[in-house]
């Protein structure tokens, strides 16, 4: 695997941890926050004066998906902080110093991490708000600070896209906002505090964030809207409307749930190829792979019109990510067999030489993969992806029961595996067989995404048994992946140019450990292929799919 240097990419410069708070309204904290059970002390500590720009893009892309980036002086925590929402009140915040950037230029970092969500948009700053903070630390016996309180007067200016200045805008609000941040504290003190909170008359905000609240007031709710439900900040349009066109426990609510799921996890892995992050090219290539499937394999849930291209680009994107990740797995592969072959046989330059072929290798096909990332066709796949989750092209067979759907498409993929598995196993040795049996793991590997991506929707019998059926399609495309990888690593056996730059008897023997590498990956298919109808007589029983 590569960390980033190995990727090309400088160490990274960034602080990162997560941060659990809520938001409060109301006229003032209670004055007995000591009493909170757990709580020894509720000292103020000091006041702040904090300034911050935010930065997104002229149509707020970052913040519709609640995701902030600021640059703040001020405080003791002074730099550049990109905060991503996570589950229920917590956040992972990324910090940078501010020498990072600038007013005008959010640091590189920070624009990949982001680049997912953003696209093809321009950062630029959007608001400029002054918070004056008084703090207060709660503390336990020990002197261990639980959490930390802070009263926030905000004054907040929007800003016209590009105008960093704050005189080139007009104040337009201000307010008072309390919050609660975790230290050493644990959820329950944080539920403890909350009731403390609401029986002192405060509320819990509406507003996810600062920078929210800023541009929500601009637009004014309307009676009857809960604040942030202003259509800018909420979730991407036509999202109510899917809402109602899957109801509970139907086919298509367990499928499109799975699908959005794994959209925001491309989203995420995004940031980490960019960045060069060990292992992300695989699990963002596989991610890619698994939305391909589900889109395949419930083609019949879907208009076609729009799930098979949708499809053919995802498979696209695999391949773009597939030629850096096939040269990783080929390096570990040649150095782990070499690494198992007799001491006699092997020698240091030989493994230092191929561990430098194909880590340059890697590299190079990472950068390709990291241009296409910047490419039009990709930011059009992601919008594509976004628009296909807010406006689902459902048909009629989507309403069906989950369950008994579900069964019947695990069903048909266990047969489509069988029948590409039996081709495979019935072919004579040699290449035609080579290629079958790539095809039978690539069609055990989409039933198993189907299962798993179908079980976490499931009620917990049917879901039980999705997993059980998931492991054992997991078991066989892993031994056909045994065999699969036999193959490709042959056929890179007999490209090297042992002696290119070594002399003759160095280059003969040399050759001699590519001959002995390439016989124990003969051996390893053929000890995979025999393993074949035992896993293929467990893959095939039909109380797999009995659910």
């Amino acid at each position: 695997m590569h960390d980033e240097d190995e990727a090309g990419q400088a160490p990274s410069m960034a602080r990162k941890h997560v941060e659990t708070e809520r938001k409060y309204e109301g006229t003032a904290l209670p004055s007995s926050l000591d009493s909170v059970p757990g709580v020894a002390t509720a000292q103020w500590v000091d006041q702040q004066d904090l300034d911050a720009v935010y930065y997104d893009s002229p149509d707020l892309r970052l913040l519709r998906r609640r995701i902030t980036l600021r640059r703040r002086t001020g405080g003791d925590d002074a730099g550049w902080h990109l905060k991503l929402p996570l589950a229920d009140d917590a956040r992972a915040e990324i910090q940078l110093p501010l020498a990072a950037g600038s007013k005008r230029r959010v640091p590189a970092e920070l624009t990949a991490r982001v680049a997912a969500f953003t696209r093809d948009a321009t950062l630029l700053p959007v608001a400029h708000l002054r918070t004056h903070r008084a703090r207060r630390l709660l503390q336990d016996e020990e002197g261990a600070t639980l959490a930390e309180v802070t009263e926030d007067r905000v004054a907040a200016q929007l800003l016209d896209p590009g105008q960093a200045s704050s005189g080139t805008s007009t104040e337009i609000s201000g307010w008072t906002e309390f919050e609660v941040e975790l230290a050493d504290g644990t959820p329950k003190l944080l539920d403890r505090i909350d009731t403390a909170f609401t029986e002192a008359g405060l509320a819990r905000s509406a507003w996810p964030s600062k920078l929210a609240r800023a541009v929500g007031t601009t637009a004014g709710p309307a009676d009857g809207e809960q604040g942030p439900a202003d259509r800018k900040l909420g979730p991407a349009d036509g999202q109510l409307t899917a809402a109602r066109a899957e109801q509970p426990g139907t086919a298509g609510a367990v499928v499109m749930t799975a699908y959005r799921a794994l959209v925001g996890e491309l989203l995420t892995l995004d940031a980490a190829v960019r960045r060069g992050e060990a292992d992300s090219v695989h699990r963002m290539r596989v991610t890619a792979r698994r939305l391909r499937s589900l889109l395949k394999a419930h083609h019949r849930l879907f208009d076609r019109r729009r799930s098979d291209p949708l499809a053919a680009e995802l498979q696209w994107i695999g391949r773009v990510l597939g030629e850096a990740r096939d040269q990783e797995v080929l390096g570990e592969h040649l150095v782990a067999g070499l690494d198992a072959v007799p001491a006699q046989v092997r020698r240091h330059a030989l493994r230092g030489r191929i561990t430098e072929r194909y880590a340059h290798a890697y590299r190079r096909a990472w950068r390709q993969a990291v241009r296409e990332l910047a490419s039009p066709r990709y930011f059009t796949l992601l919008d594509r992806l976004d628009d296909f989750a807010a406006r689902p092209p459902l048909r009629g067979r989507a309403g069906a029961a989950a369950v008994g759907y579900c069964a019947d498409v695990l069903r048909q993929e266990q047969r489509r595996m069988l029948k590409r598995l039996d081709r495979a196993l019935r072919t004579a040795r040699g290449p035609q067989r080579d290629g079958a049996l790539h095809r039978a793991r690539k069609a055990a590997k989409r039933a198993r995404y189907t299962a798993e991506a179908a079980g976490s929707g499931l009620p917990r019998h049917a879901a039980k048994r999705t997993a059980k059926y998931g492991a054992r399609m997991k078991r066989l495309h892993k031994v056909l992946g045994v065999h699969q990888d036999s193959v490709v690593t042959r056929q890179a056996l007999l490209t090297l140019d042992a002696g290119s730059t070594e002399s003759t008897d160095r280059a003969k023997h040399d050759a001699f450990a590519y001959g002995v590498l390439h016989e124990g990956q003969r051996q390893a298919a053929e000890r995979a292929v025999r393993r074949l109808p035992r896993l293929r007589r467990r893959s095939a029983r039909r109380k797999l799919t009995s659910l």
